[in-house]
C-alpha cells in the first residue's frame, strides 16, 4: 500500500517536522501510524515532501523528512463547469472527477438545477465541494488540489464569458454528432468541459455556449448522470492527453 497523504499549509523547510491539528489527528488516531511507518506531506500546491514517523503523540505525529518533490503545474488544465445537482450528486461528481485528475471545478447555476445556492445555504454547499476535493485528492493522493471556483456558483453568463480565453471547449450534449474522442484537443492552456443537471441543458443555454466557442460532443449513444458524465469525459481527456 502506498504511503498515506496529508496536506499541510507550508512544506516543512527542516528535516524534522510535527503534524499536527485535524491532520495530525487523522494520522495518529484515525490512522494509527505507527513509528517507522512512511507517509507524505503536501502543501497542494505541487509541493511534496516524503517523510517516516518517529513519535506518535495524542493527536499529533513526529516525522523525519527524507526528502522534497515539486511537481509541474498540469498543462492542459481540465477544467469542467459542473451544474448544481441536488443532493449528494454533486459531491459525488466532485469526489470521482479530483480522482481522476480535474484541475478546477467551476459550480454553475443552470436554469434546470433542481438546487439553488443561495445565501448561507450557497456558501454551505461550495464549502462541501472543497472538502470532498480535499478528500478525495489525498486518496489519490495528488499534489496538486483541484481549485473549486465561484463565490459560491456561477451563472450562465459568466460561463459563457469564460469559455473563449479557454484552449479548447466542448459542451457534453446528447444530440451532439461529434463525439468527445475524436475532438481535436490542444497542446495547452485550459480545456473546459461543461456538464449540465439533472434536467440538461436548456437550447438558450446551448446556443450562449456554442456562440462563445464551445463544441458540443457527446461520449456515446447512453445518457449519463450529471454525477457520473464528468467523470467519464475526464476518463477520455486523460487517456487521450497521456495522463494515463
Amino acid at each position: 500500500m502506498s504511503a498515506p497523504l496529508f496536506l499541510v499549509d507550508e512544506l516543512p523547510s527542516g528535516r524534522r517536522f510535527t503534524l499536527a491539528g485535524a491532520e495530525g489527528h487523522h494520522a495518529a488516531t484515525v490512522q494509527r501510524l505507527k513509528v517507522g511507518e512512511d507517509l507524505l506531506l503536501s502543501d497542494g500546491r505541487g509541493g511534496t515532501a516524503v517523510a517516516e514517523v518517529t513519535a506518535v503523540g495524542r493527536g499529533s505525529v513526529d516525522v523525519a523528512v527524507l526528502g522534497w518533490e515539486l511537481a509541474d503545474p498540469p498543462d492542459p488544465r481540465l477544467v469542467v463547469v459542473q451544474g448544481i445537482a441536488k443532493g449528494d450528486r454533486g459531491e459525488l461528481a466532485v469526489q470521482a472527477m479530483t480522482e481522476i485528475g480535474v484541475d478546477e471545478i467551476v459550480p454553475w447555476a443552470a436554469s434546470r438545477s433542481v438546487a439553488q445556492w443561495r445565501g448561507d445555504r450557497g456558501v454551505k454547499a461550495r464549502e462541501k465541494w472543497v472538502s470532498t476535493a480535499r478528500e478525495a485528492a489525498k486518496q489519490a493522493r495528488r499534489s496538486w488540489l483541484p481549485v473549486i471556483a465561484g463565490n459560491p456558483d456561477v451563472s450562465t453568463k459568466k460561463v459563457s464569458a469564460l469559455l473563449p480565453a479557454a484552449a479548447a471547449a466542448f459542451v457534453l450534449h446528447e444530440e451532439a454528432t461529434d463525439r468527445l474522442s475524436r475532438a481535436k484537443l490542444p497542446g495547452g492552456g485550459d480545456i473546459v468541459l461543461v456538464v449540465g443537471p439533472e434536467g440538461g441543458i436548456s437550447d438558450q443555454e446551448l446556443g450562449s455556449f456554442v456562440a462563445a466557442g464551445a463544441q458540443p460532443v457527446r461520449l456515446g449513444d447512453s445518457v449519463l448522470r450529471t454525477s457520473t458524465a464528468g467523470m467519464a469525459a475526464l476518463a477520455v481527456l486523460s487517456a487521450r492527453l497521456d495522463r494515463w
